[in-house]
C-alpha cells in the first residue's frame, strides 16, 4: 500500500520530546539510547584517545575490527558519523529511478532522499506492521527499511528481506537496534548484496559521539566514500567503534540485550494494566508503540509530570492515536505506568 497523502513532520525525533517543554523532564522514555552514559570501560577508553588528538583520524583500525565483527572484507565496511550520515551518504551516490521507504520506520532515510532531490515513494504497512515482500512494487529499485523497525518494535525474518532482491534493486536495511536483539537472528550483515546500516549510539550510550557504519559491496561503498567528506569520522569516534565491535564488547551487548528484553517483557505486563490500550505489534526492540484514543492528552500530561514519551504522529502511516514508549528498567516502568490512569482519567474530562 503506497502512501503519499500525509506530510508529517520528517526532522522530528524523541530528543524533542526533552526540549520543547517548560517542565524538566526527569523519566525520558522518549529516547531509544539505552544507556544514561558510556560503561566505565568505554569511557576509559576514550579518555585515552584524548592524547592522539593531535593527529588527524585514521580509520584503518576501527574498519578492520567491524569488518572482523561481521565478517566482511574491510573495504566492505564504510565507518559513518551515526547512522545519519549513512543515510545521506546513500542519498547523494545513488540515483534511483523508483526510490521505495517501508513506513512507519526511522524518517531520516526519507528525509535525506528528499533533501537530495529524489522523489520518494510510501509504502506504508498496516496491521501488525509486518513485511509482505510480493507487495512492495517491483519496479523500485531502492527499497530501505528498518529492521527491527523504529517505531513498530516488529523484527521482520531476514528470509522475507531477501526476498526483496532482484535485479537493479539496491536493498538497504537500517539494524540501528539489531544488536538489542539477542542473537541478532535476523541479522543481513552479513549479506554480500544487501545494504546494511548499524549504529553504536543506542547501545552504548553514545547518541552524542555520533558513531555507525555500514555494509555493502566493495563497489557501492567505494562512491559512498568518494561523496564523504574527509574525515568524518573523529578520533574518539574511532576508538568508540573500535571498542565497541571488538570481541568482549559484543559479549557485553548480547548481555545487555537479554536485559532489554526482559525489561520489555515486563513493560508490555504493565502496559496490558491500562485502559484502552492497545499493542498491536509483536514488540522485540528495546521500545514499544502503543495505541489509545487520548494518546495527545496523555502525553501532554505526562510531560506535566516531568515524564517524556514519544509522540508518533511524526511517522508516516501513523497518527495522533499513537506513542512510542522506551523500555526502561523496573523500576522507572512501574513509575510510569503508576502515574498513567491519573494521565488518562484527566484525558476524558
Amino acid at each position: 500500500m503506497a502512501d503519499n497523502a500525509s506530510d508529517p513532520d520528517l526532522r522530528h525525533h524523541g530528543d524533542a520530546e526533552l526540549r520543547d517543554t517548560a517542565t524538566a523532564i526527569r523519566h525520558d522514555f522518549a529516547v531509544n539510547v539505552r544507556l544514561p552514559a558510556p560503561p566505565r570501560w568505554l569511557r576509559d577508553r576514550l579518555a585515552a584517545g584524548l592524547d592522539t588528538l593531535a593527529a588527524y583520524p585514521d580509520a584503518r583500525p576501527a574498519t578492520a575490527t567491524v569488518a572482523a565483527r561481521h565478517g566482511r572484507a574491510p573495504d566492505e565496511v564504510l565507518l559513518t558519523s551515526g547512522a545519519a550520515e549513512a543515510f545521506v551518504l546513500l542519498a547523494r551516490a545513488l540515483r534511483p529511478r523508483r526510490a521505495l521507504v517501508v513506513h512507519p520506520q526511522f524518517t531520516e532515510p526519507e528525509a535525506a532522499l528528499r533533501a537530495a532531490g529524489h522523489q520518494v515513494e510510501r509504502h506504508v504497512l498496516t496491521g501488525d506492521f509486518t513485511l509482505d515482500p510480493d507487495a512492495v512494487p517491483a519496479d523500485a529499485d531502492l527499497v530501505l527499511l528498518g529492521n527491527p523497525t523504529n517505531p513498530t518494535s516488529v523484527l521482520h525474518p531476514a528470509h522475507a528481506i531477501k526476498r526483496l532482491r532482484k535485479p537493479g534493486r539496491t536493498v538497504v536495511v537500517d539494524e540501528a537496534f539489531m544488536d538489542a536483539v539477542p542473537g541478532e537472528p535476523e541479522t543481513l550483515a552479513g549479506h554480500p548484496d544487501i545494504v546494511v546500516i548499524r549504529s553504536l549510539t543506542k547501545t552504548w550510550g553514545l547518541a552524542g559521539l555520533r558513531v555507525g557504519y555500514l555494509l555493502g559491496p566493495r563497489d557501492l561503498m567505494r562512491a559512498l566514500k568518494d561523496a564523504q567528506p574527509l574525515w568524518s569520522v573523529s578520533t574518539l569516534g574511532l576508538v568508540a567503534v573500535q571498542a565497541t565491535c571488538e570481541p568482549a564488547a559484543v559479549a557485553e551487548a548480547e548481555t545487555l540485550a537479554k536485559q532489554a528484553d526482559q525489561d520489555r517483557d515486563y513493560l508490555l505486563s504493565r502496559l496490558a494494566e491500562l485502559p484502552d490500550l492497545s499493542i498491536p505489534a509483536a514488540s522485540r526492540a528495546p521500545f514499544v508503540l502503543v495505541r489509545t484514543p487520548r494518546a495527545a492528552a496523555v502525553r501532554d500530561h505526562l510531560r506535566a509530570q516531568g515524564i517524556a514519551v514519544r509522540r508518533g504522529d511524526t511517522f508516516p502511516g501513523l497518527g495522533s492515536e499513537w506513542l512510542r514508549i522506551a523500555v526502561r528498567d523496573r523500576a522507572a516502568t512501574d513509575l510510569l505506568v503508576d502515574r498513567w490512569p491519573a494521565a488518562d482519567r484527566l484525558s476524558r474530562s
